[in-house]
């Protein structure tokens, strides 16, 4: 766990070109699976999210479910799972959030103009002689809509986070 910890301090720009060096080995450069697949499978941030997550819940209640005969994986998934709801809601958030604003991965992996996201498009609005303040913000605005569209579909997750960690003693 403290190696995972040591992950979490390193910046990101320092393993940009052994990751650069291996997405070219993958024949991944100038595709979106650099930006996609590292989101999906996670970070250092998430594992050590999840990780305080299920110390705080209570061993009495893996216990039970052995005595009434559940499996590894059925304590997992019927009973673990649910009660990281809260958990897995917060992290999908920060790491769509990281994503969709990531501005450094996009110009370093992508090539191609129409394949750039939408950070980098509102990047290349502001110029060396002037920046074009009316369509900086509407692109800006126009950004945020999904951010806020899935904060409102996980906002219930939040809430029962709250409620929970105020039910434990």
């Amino acid at each position: 766990f403290m190696l995972w910890l040591g992950c979490m301090m390193i910046p990101g720009q320092v393993t940009l070109i052994p990751q650069f060096i291996l997405f070219r080995s993958f024949g991944w450069l100038d595709t979106h699976l650099p930006l996609v697949v590292p989101a999906f499978f996670g970070n250092a941030f998430g594992t050590f999210l999840m990780r305080q997550f299920f110390m705080t819940i209570p061993m009495e209640l893996e216990d039970a479910a052995v005595v009434d005969g559940c499996t590894r994986f059925r304590i997992y998934w019927n009973i673990m799972m649910p009660l990281a709801k809260p958990a897995i809601a917060t992290f999908a958030v920060f790491t769509f959030m990281g994503s969709w604003n990531n501005l450094l991965g996009p110009v370093i992996y992508l090539s191609s103009y129409n394949k750039m996201t939408l950070p980098v498009g509102l990047a290349f609005f502001q110029g060396q002689y002037g920046t074009q303040w009316p369509l900086v913000m509407a692109g800006a605005t126009i950004s945020v809509i999904p951010i806020i569209a899935l904060y409102i579909g996980a906002q219930q997750y939040f809430v029962q986070g709250v409620v929970m960690s105020g039910i434990k003693g």
